[in-house]
């Protein structure tokens, strides 16, 4: 296998574990959790994280199935960097340090 192939494999690989994370944390939230951090409900997000974790399973970064993978990369990433960190917040308290 050539350095590129390979590569190419642990983003694929790694970017469906990535996925698979926020799906997963999705679905071990509180449902009230959502509505308290001022975001999206959980069905909504689960079906987010869901549908993205599946096209980052189906379609590699190479070839047509880019089209695919960009968004649903993108729909992880945006579970993970900005609603994860809420229904954190929210379900610890929020704390001044």
């Amino acid at each position: 296998m050539l350095v590129a192939e390979w590569i190419l494999w642990v983003i694929h690989w790694g970017s469906a574990l990535v996925g698979l994370f926020a799906f997963v944390h999705a679905l071990l939230q509180r449902a009230d959790a959502y509505s308290a951090a001022d975001r999206k409900t959980k069905p909504i997000w689960m079906l987010i994280t869901g549908g993205a974790t599946l096209a980052l399973v189906l379609f590699q970064i190479q070839g047509p199935g880019f089209i695919f993978w960009v968004p649903a990369m993108a729909a992880a990433l945006v579970y993970i960097v900005d609603v994860r960190p809420k229904l954190i917040e929210v379900q610890r308290g929020h704390r001044n340090w």
